[in-house]
């Protein structure tokens, strides 16, 4: 018990340097917004909000200026400084918070109102389950004969553009872009006369999830809108998967791609009008990937 309130106490001082920053800020504080100091309570920050390309950790820089311009060029974890041959404490949460925000993304699940919400027909993969999603990328690729049945039911069959959204290795990547990255990019599509399919969720699905879907409604192009994999820098990124005549068979090297959808990379909402004028574009000229 003396050990774990040792622990709190440390914890906590840490959080109240970074926020007074006497750890070396020299005058860039943290965003107000992002912190909430420790209180009576032992509310905590929390430590992924902390934006670290804004926070400046060493010491009396010699150059301030520089330091923080560098800090802004790159999410990479830089000038952090030490204690000894060691990384600070507050270095080492963040990491950690990083590393559990990440896992998070991987394991977790897209809630299950979600597509229902973008009208989206739900289907999944052969995976039972996210552990065999995982380590059978294969089965990630592949509909058992109820799940196709269903497209067969509920989707329109022939349509210009199929538009697919995948969970894949990140679920906070779905939640956190689909809400302004869809509606952007249906508005477009729609705007330069495209027909659309019946936009379709698919859960536990890989890229080439793609492939069987188109197939089996037989589109002209399909976009997969899928969730990155997670690194320590952020766990809400997409990527979108464009294909030209997408079957059963289809190379890579037959697909478009457009990656690092969040945030801190292409907005959303950007995204989602680049997407469209590129998608206009495949099938202007009927072909994708390097045959584009």
């Amino acid at each position: 018990m003396g050990l774990e309130m040792d622990i709190r106490s440390i914890v906590e001082q840490v959080l109240l340097e970074m926020k007074h920053g006497t750890q070396g800020n020299s005058g860039a504080n943290l965003p107000a917004q992002t912190v909430v100091s420790a209180s009576e309570e032992d509310a905590l920050t929390d430590l992924a909000k902390v934006d670290l390309q804004r926070y400046l950790q060493v010491p009396h820089p010699v150059n301030a200026e520089l330091y923080q311009e560098m800090k802004l060029a790159t999410p990479a974890r830089i000038g952090v400084w030490r204690s000894g041959s060691r990384p600070l404490t507050d270095t080492w949460l963040r990491f950690r918070a990083d590393h559990a925000v990440a896992q998070d993304s991987v394991l977790g699940d897209v809630p299950e109102d979600f597509p229902a919400k973008y009208n989206m027909v739900c289907v999944k993969t052969m995976c039972s389950s996210k552990d065999e999603y995982l380590t059978r990328p294969d089965l990630g690729r592949k509909l058992d004969d109820e799940n196709l049945a269903i497209l067969r039911q509920h989707c329109k069959k022939g349509p210009k553009l199929q538009i697919i959204v995948a969970d894949g290795l990140s679920s906070k990547a779905v939640e956190a872009n689909i809400p302004n990255l869809l509606p952007a990019m249906i508005q477009g599509l729609e705007g330069m006369g495209i027909q659309l399919g019946t936009t379709i969720f698919v859960k536990y699905a890989r890229v080439a999830i793609m492939d069987v879907i188109g197939e089996e409604l037989k589109p002209e192009a399909a976009i997969v809108l899928i969730g990155e994999r997670p690194g320590l820098g952020t766990a809400e990124s997409m990527s979108a998967y464009m294909g030209y005549n997408p079957r059963v068979g289809m190379v890579e090297s037959e697909r478009t791609v457009v990656s690092n959808i969040h945030k801190g990379g292409t907005p959303a909402a950007e995204a989602g009008a680049h997407l469209a004028s590129l998608l206009k574009r495949i099938l202007d000229a009927r072909a994708s990937g390097v045959n584009m």
